[in-house]
C-alpha cells in the first residue's frame, strides 16, 4: 500500500527582461494500487520566489522539472510538504475504504 507522489509544474511566471522566475504553479499527485486498481488524487498550489541568488542563477532555458521542484520544496519547507502528502494519503484512504456514498436506490 505504498503511495507514489509526483510533482508537476503547471506554469512559471517570469520576468521577460532577464528570465527570473517569480512564481511557480505546481501540482502534487498521489497514486496507490489496490487489487489491480489505481486510486489517484492530487492538489494544486503556487509559491512565490524571492530574488534569485546571483551566484547560483540558472538561466530560464536551462531549468528542469527537478530544479523547479527543489525550489517548491524549499519554499514550502519539509513540514508543509509532509502535510500535503499526508492529506493526499488521507484522500486515498477514503477512496480505498469509503464511508459515504451517493446515488439512488433504483
Amino acid at each position: 500500500m505504498a503511495d507514489t507522489f509526483t510533482w508537476g509544474i503547471a506554469n512559471l511566471n517570469r520576468q521577460l527582461s532577464d528570465g527570473t522566475v517569480t512564481a511557480v504553479h505546481w501540482t502534487l499527485s498521489a497514486e496507490r494500487t489496490v487489487s489491480g486498481e489505481t486510486l489517484g488524487t492530487g492538489c494544486y498550489g503556487s509559491v512565490g520566489l524571492g530574488a534569485p541568488d546571483p551566484n547560483n542563477f540558472i538561466d530560464y532555458d536551462d531549468l528542469t522539472p527537478q530544479i523547479v521542484t527543489a525550489w517548491i520544496e524549499d519554499v514550502l519547507g519539509a513540514d508543509q510538504v509532509t502535510s500535503l502528502k499526508n492529506g493526499l494519503t488521507g484522500q486515498l484512504n477514503i477512496q480505498e475504504n469509503p464511508t459515504e456514498g451517493n446515488g439512488v436506490p433504483w
